[in-house]
């Protein structure tokens, strides 16, 4: 440095920054001490100034660290508004039929996503479950919420929405991501149900006539993860009145209290079977508040989504 810059160093006391948990955050060098040369008197001077500098420095980064961080909950926030803009307002007024959905990310953003909506070819219900959960799979379900949007408003079929959304995420999304999904159309003038589910599962339908839980399993292998060349017929399915469909994301039934046991199906069927006469929106709150009951203090992993689809009772 001497010959950079043409400084002539003649003796040089050079000490640690030392933090309060014993870490070294810099050095601090000090050069040419006016009369003669360092001794003691001056490296215990110097050491105090250290320890005052390593506080200094400390909280310099500390400073840094939090404006990145609330930086980053900021946009975080925004990412939240964007993916929450995507969800229903309102649920739709589907005439015979009673709808509800809900959302509750682990973070302030999540992986789910739901979306029930009354297009030409009939209810559209759909449940979607990105790996992870954060910005990243936020971003994976959003794009796939909207890509199924378009291609029903542009007068897709179900197998066509289903396979190309599929192949257009494969093409895009990174070789680790994947999205769990049921994609239905009910027509509600002859209430059927006709559906497929990348993975999604287990897809439950309450039968009111027998009081019973008929669960299906998935059609095909979740979004993105590879191209579909050939897809097998959609699953069909009659809903008689009272029959409810029940659709929950993992975080749900994989939901574990503080013993590790998980809420599992089991008590998921019990509640729906116990309180299947109610309006699905009391339902779904009865599901939750059952889920937060049974975990106690444990803390939430996973996002949770409920989506139900019931026929009314009668005529």
């Amino acid at each position: 440095m001497d010959k950079r810059s043409g400084y002539r160093t003649r003796c040089m006391l050079t000490l640690p920054l030392i933090d309060h948990n014993d870490l070294l955050v810099g050095v601090m060098q000090v050069l040419n001490k006016a009369h003669g040369v360092f001794e003691a008197e001056d490296e215990a001077l110097a050491t105090v100034l250290a320890a005052q500098c390593a506080v200094a420095l400390q909280r310099v980064r500390m400073t840094e660290a939090l404006i990145e961080g609330e930086k980053m909950r900021q946009q975080l926030e925004m990412a939240r508004v964007v993916q929450m803009s995507m969800l229903p307002a309102t649920m739709p007024a589907v005439p015979g039929y009673d709808v509800y959905g809900t959302f509750r990310p682990a973070d302030l953003t999540g992986g789910d996503t739901f979306d029930l909506a009354l297009l030409d070819q009939g209810l559209l219900v759909v449940l979607g479950d990105a790996t992870g959960h954060g910005i990243a799979p936020a971003l994976s379900v959003t794009q796939m919420q909207a890509m199924l949007r378009m291609a029903f408003r542009m007068g897709a079929d179900l197998e066509t929405a289903f396979t190309q959304v599929n192949n257009q995420l494969a093409q895009t999304l990174a070789d680790d991501r994947f999205i769990t999904a049921y994609i239905g159309l009910l027509d509600a003038s002859t209430h059927r149900m006709r559906f497929h589910s990348g993975g999604q599962a287990p897809i439950v339908f309450f039968q009111a006539s027998s009081g019973t839980c008929v669960r299906h399993k998935p059609t095909s292998f979740p979004l993105a993860a590879m191209p579909i060349t050939a897809l097998r017929p959609a699953m069909s399915v009659e809903m008689a009145p009272g029959d409810i469909l029940v659709l929950l994301s993992d975080g749900i039934y994989e939901y574990r209290n503080a013993e590790q046991e998980e809420f599992g199906e089991g008590r998921v069927e019990e509640i729906v079977r116990a309180n299947h006469m109610r309006p699905v929106a009391e339902l779904a709150a009865i599901l939750l508040g059952s889920v937060q009951t049974f975990a106690g203090d444990a803390m939430q992993e996973d996002d949770m989504t409920v989506v139900l689809v019931k026929r009314k009772a009668g005529p």
